[in-house]
């Protein structure tokens, strides 16, 4: 059983419609080409009417005279070349028009073909950037749902155990000391915690996600994080579509020191003017996204500069990675904490 040959591309049925235009070159006899043949037969015919007509001695004598037999040839069959000569050039003009014509009509088929292909070319990449926003803004709904879902989950109390006498409630710790507090965060699930899931189905992502949670400093700066891309993405603006140009991890570090200003300025490597405008003026007229965004910087400030403590110049490099870090980038360069001249 043979398999159905694959359908063609919509750009093929195009071409072959535009092409499918094109006047076919006509063949067979023209009407110039019967004049001729008709002049030719009349001209013989009244060659032979001539010739006819004569007496035999000057038939006889004309024949004898070899000048006078070349004259009277020429004067037959010249007439015949010229009026087939004529027809020649009617009929060569003619196949020049039709190819002409033809040519023409090629040139705006391909045209006409060219332009309904970048036309399908363009719907198709609108199509394809509508599909992307319809997913990351599943995953960030997604996502939101998991960070309510964390947030708002009530402990368990422990159950007494009615054999034993309730014991005396311990005296409380400090955080540091607490034995119950959850394990150190590595640094690599801490920076795959701020760079978010990928979409709905980083089952990998969530889990890292879950796991950062459990400490109450990264789930602060996770939530304003995530907070501030969901106000962003109401304008359109998406961390995965900007790309900043990357400090070194020097910068980090003086920024987790405590250096403003022109010492950071390299950190705000996102550029995109109108992710800027657009932020810039969310700024001023909402006042909801502002202090927002103000909680956001006051948060990642503390964390970075207590994950700089212990982190690489790697890991800086790869925190700067982050959706997390690039929405630092963009709402601190409004915010002008990169200098006077970084909004």
């Amino acid at each position: 059983m043979t398999e159905p040959a694959p359908p063609e591309p919509p750009a093929a049925h195009t071409a072959d419609r535009h092409l499918a235009a094109v006047p076919a070159r006509r063949s067979g006899v023209s009407l110039g080409e019967v004049a001729a043949l008709v002049m030719s037969l009349g001209w013989l015919a009244l060659v032979g009417w001539f010739f006819g007509s004569m007496e035999p001695e000057q038939a006889r004598l004309s024949r004898a005279d070899p000048l006078g037999f070349m004259m009277t040839i020429l004067g037959v069959f010249l007439p015949v070349a010229l009026i087939w000569v004529a027809a020649s050039a009617a009929r060569t003009s003619r196949t020049m028009r039709e190819e002409s014509a033809r040519l023409q009509a090629a040139i705006d088929a391909m045209r006409m073909s060219y332009i309904d292909q970048q036309h399908m070319a363009g719907l198709s990449l609108k199509r394809g950037m509508e599909d992307r926003i319809d997913e990351v803004a599943r995953a960030q709904a997604v996502l939101g749902a998991e960070l309510a879902t964390l947030r708002h989950a009530p402990e368990a109390p422990a159950l007494p155990d009615p054999g034993r006498p309730a014991a005396p409630e311990p005296q409380s710790t400090l955080a540091l000391d607490d034995p119950d507090a959850p394990d150190p965060l590595p640094a690599d699930d801490f920076i795959r915690a701020l760079d978010f899931p990928k979409n709905d189905r980083d089952t990998e992502g969530f889990r890292i996600l879950r796991r950062a949670l459990e400490h109450r400093a990264t789930a602060q700066l996770v939530t304003a994080a995530q907070d501030v891309l969901t106000l962003l993405s109401q304008d359109g603006i998406y961390m995965d579509d900007l790309t900043p140009a990357h400090a070194d991890a020097t910068h980090w570090r003086v920024f987790a020191e405590g250096g403003r200003g022109e010492e950071i300025a390299p950190l705000g490597g996102i550029t995109d003017r109108s992710s800027i405008a657009l932020t810039a003026n969310r700024m001023k007229d909402d006042p909801v996204f502002r202090d927002a965004v103000h909680h956001f910087l006051r948060t990642f400030d503390h964390e970075v500069a207590r994950f700089a403590e212990h982190a690489t110049d790697h890991d800086l490099l790869s925190l700067a990675d982050t959706r997390t870090a690039r929405a630092f980038m963009l709402t601190g360069r409004v915010a002008g904490i990169f200098g006077a001249d970084s909004a």
